[in-house]
């Protein structure tokens, strides 16, 4: 019984070991296949590799397969559970942790995703490939097949010997060098902003390029014209010294009357200055006067017309006053418009026609009393002041 019982145990354990090792592997999950075309697989991408979405496996390779044109298919066995949250236009990248450590597939969000998620059978293209150390010597040995072995041997020697008994002060160039960046740093920001408005700078340089070459052009036929009348320049120089030296001494000698002429001139430019106004619009108009045309010669113009009567002088009220002051008036002067009266300036120095508002002929009412009535005792009847007294 004993033997039954153990060989009964080891086959019980033998299959709890198998399925483990099944579960393991992933042998019970459902997987869905998607291809990969990569322009190289890598050195060490082998079947089983891991396939990796934001850091979480998805899935596995489940085999590599050599297609023409040196590219690589790379078949993958996603998880069916995984297919929905993997975009359709997910990023594919053949990565791994070293150099020359083992490949895996890395999957990656795109900055905009789309709606759809993969599907089973899709093909997706590869972006990146990490490069691997044999790509690295391969460039290395393409770069020193180019170099002729003994340029590089005397160039090395050159700097070597350059270089010898020279440490202390390489290492202090080092040092200032350290220096100078440690105090060039503060200004990287205003560095960055002068590079930033560079292309503007440059471009208005290059706009008035032009105009700056016609001006160089212009000062040198200006100097090669200077150079030509050397001699003109230096006569002109020396008339203008004599005629200076002339003109100190007259100064000199006729410095006080100089100074009483221009003391008398004062109240005359002041009384002129004050009337500019007035003279200004006298003057205009007497050039429009001269600018006229001429009469008919020989020849009579008579321009004649009809006023209505104006109010007369008044006493108190319109007596002149005896040094009034006003500034000119030059209503429409110096060009009158065509058919236009200049408007009357009211003031307090003289009469004013429009003070009673008289719309027609002023009539001598004082005297058509007395020519009806005969002579009535008494002053005039006209408290309203309207009219002629009467």
């Amino acid at each position: 019984m004993r033997p039954v019982v153990g060989v009964l145990t080891v086959a019980v354990l033998g299959v709890v070991v198998a399925l483990a090792a099944a579960m393991f592997r992933g042998g019970f999950a459902r997987t869905e296949t998607i291809t990969v075309l990569s322009p190289r697989a890598g050195l060490v991408m082998n079947p089983d590799a891991r396939v990796q979405y934001r850091g979480v496996q998805v899935g596995k390779v489940s085999s590599i397969e050599l297609l023409p044109g040196e590219q690589a298919a790379i078949h993958l066995a996603i998880d069916a559970d995984r297919l929905d949250v993997i975009p359709a236009n997910v990023n594919v990248n053949i990565a791994s942790t070293t150099v020359f450590g083992a490949k895996f597939v890395q999957l990656s969000p795109p900055d905009v995703p789309t709606r759809d998620s993969v599907h089973p059978g899709q093909v997706l293209g590869a972006d990146h490939v990490m490069v691997e150390v044999n790509t690295i010597f391969g460039q290395l040995v393409s770069v020193l097949s180019s170099i002729q072995s003994e340029k590089l041997n005397e160039t090395l020697g050159a700097i070597a010997t350059a270089m010898n008994g020279r440490g202390h002060q390489f290492g202090r160039t080092l040092s200032d060098l350290n220096s100078i960046l440690g105090e060039l740093n503060p200004s990287l920001s205003s560095l960055n902003h002068d590079l930033a408005v560079a292309p503007a700078v440059f471009g208005t340089y290059a706009d008035v390029t032009p105009d700056l070459l016609d001006v160089v052009q212009s000062g040198t036929a200006i100097s090669r014209t200077i150079v030509d009348r050397q001699r003109d320049l230096d006569s002109v120089l020396v008339s203008a010294t004599g005629l200076a030296e002339i003109g100190d001494q007259v100064l000199n000698e006729n410095r006080q009357p100089l100074t009483d002429v221009l003391r008398l001139l004062a109240p005359t430019t002041d009384l002129t200055n004050e009337y500019n106004q007035a003279l200004t619009c006298a003057l205009g108009g007497m050039d429009v006067m001269a600018n006229n045309p001429p009469l008919d010669v020989p020849g009579v113009q008579v321009l004649a017309g009809f006023l209505w009567g104006q109010e007369r002088y008044r006493y108190p009220e319109n007596v002149p006053k005896v040094a009034a002051k006003g500034g000119p008036f030059c209503t429409n002067l110096p060009k009158v418009p065509y058919q236009q009266i200049a408007p009357f300036v009211v003031t307090d120095v003289g009469a004013n026609p429009w003070k009673y508002n008289n719309p027609g002929i002023v009539l001598n009412s004082d005297g058509l009393k007395q020519l009806l009535f005969g002579t009535i005792p008494g002053p005039p009847r006209n408290s309203a002041q309207i009219g002629m007294p009467g």
